[in-house]
């Protein structure tokens, strides 16, 4: 389940209602003070961050493969099994759904609840419609890894920029020359002087977002933590396919539909 990403503002009465009915609680969360919450909820707050171990030669998805096997022992065992992560459990989250998967394929019931996620904070605070001009959302080094047509008459949302380029899964960030490959490839689509918006959102109920504005020609020279997000607003305006609008208008006029006022 997703605890959301604000301490406390998030969490709904049906997320509630699993934490305290399950008889142990997992957790992977942004902050420590968030787990010192949590466990006021539930007797068996097992933290998964000591995983990850002291160095950075382990690979993530070793990290993330532990997890699955650690909350499937517990479900093996006969016990409902609570897992809590921070914003929506199923975005950016490979754990989550790959127990979801083995705890079916093993014959047992498994759900995901939502939860708010970063997305959607984002949206808030930086006043973005997705639905105005369109909104395009990518994990930063697969754009890097794949051909991908990028459309800039819409938000794109570049995910985890801090960690762009590693093919390592070892690192929890990269530096200038890495952001200066992204900038590159988005230079093919967008003018280095395109701004550009870093956005963390806030975690606790204390803390506000903190947005810093740029250019895409400084962004290898400004430190990204993972945890932040690159968004490049819209670098033209949309284009009116007329001919698809005319057709649609001729259709209206076969159906005898009603203009709509002014």
């Amino acid at each position: 389940m997703g605890l959301g990403m604000v301490l406390g503002s998030h969490l709904s009465p049906l997320a509630r209602s699993h934490i305290e009915q399950a008889d142990v609680v997992f957790a992977a969360l942004s902050d420590g003070v968030v787990e010192i919450w949590l466990e006021r909820m539930h007797s068996d707050v097992r933290s998964l961050q000591s995983y990850y171990g002291d160095g950075t030669d382990k690979p993530r998805i070793t990290t993330y493969r532990e997890w699955v096997d650690v909350m499937m022992s517990e479900v093996r065992a006969g016990k409902r099994v609570c897992a809590v992560f921070y914003g929506h459990p199923g975005v950016f989250a490979w754990s989550p759904h790959e127990v979801i998967r083995v705890a079916r394929e093993e014959g047992y019931a498994a759900h995901m609840e939502p939860g708010i996620s970063a997305e959607d904070c984002l949206y808030a605070d930086l006043g973005i419609d997705p639905g105005r001009t369109g909104c395009q959302h990518y994990e930063a080094t697969q754009l890097l890894f794949y051909k991908t047509p990028l459309n800039p008459q819409a938000y794109l949302v570049l995910w985890q920029v801090g960690l762009v380029g590693d093919l390592s899964m070892k690192r929890f960030a990269t530096g200038p020359e890495y952001r200066q490959v992204l900038v590159d490839v988005l230079a093919r689509d967008y003018p280095l002087d395109h701004e550009a918006i870093i956005y963390r959102g806030a975690t606790l109920p204390v803390q506000q977002p903190r947005i810093r504005t740029t250019t895409l020609r400084e962004l290898p020279k400004i430190d990204i933590s993972s945890e932040e997000t690159v968004v490049l607003p819209p670098a033209s305006t949309l284009i009116s396919n007329d001919e698809v609008v005319e057709r649609l208008r001729k259709l209206d006029q076969a159906l005898d539909v009603p203009a709509t006022a002014g």
